[in-house]
């Protein structure tokens, strides 16, 4: 498997034993670098030496802690259709900018089809989600209407993208 690594014409050839490594750092990534030495069957040396070239080439953005929602008080998640007015780059840059400030934005998806952008949005209740709309989605203009689904259990979560280790 080939990814680019930097700039155009750099490519970061990654084999067997590279997708091994992601495989069990994306299970845990606070795995020690002996314990995933073994678990891939490299010696230490190797393994960490490979490790840093998956940071170094961008291909492991960056180690995360996922915490469990039941920790903390209520909140609700929702997934946002958004249509914007007209398809104009200005409009959508705009657009992405408020997303990508807004923390209660957790994933930010531009599609295909009959919306444009696709959120999922987590707020501690309907005032949060009222303040939400209007820092967010009433700001700026652009856009001309959204639809909210509000989740009402969530029955999968993943993290992990699915590798041919």
């Amino acid at each position: 498997m080939l990814l680019s690594e930097g700039g155009e014409g750099n490519l970061l050839h990654m084999d067997r034993l590279d997708l091994r490594i992601l495989d069990q750092l994306q299970h845990d990534a606070s795995l020690t670098n002996q314990a995933l030495a073994e678990r891939v069957g490299l010696s230490p040396s190797a393994c960490l030496k490979r490790v840093r070239r998956l940071k170094a080439s961008g291909v492991i953005q960056r180690e995360v802690a996922i915490l469990a929602p039941d920790a903390f008080s209520a909140s609700l998640n929702m997934v946002v259709e958004v249509t914007m007015a007209r398809d104009d780059k200005a409009l959508y840059r705009d657009f992405i900018q408020r997303v990508e400030t807004a923390p209660e934005v957790t994933q930010c998806y531009q599609v295909t089809g009959e919306v444009d952008f696709v959120l999922i949005v987590s707020v501690p209740d309907m005032q949060g989600y009222d303040r939400f709309c209007e820092s967010v989605l009433y700001a700026g203009g652009g856009m001309h209407k959204f639809r909210t689904l509000i989740s009402r259990k969530r029955n999968k979560f993943e993290t992990r993208l699915p590798l041919n280790a």
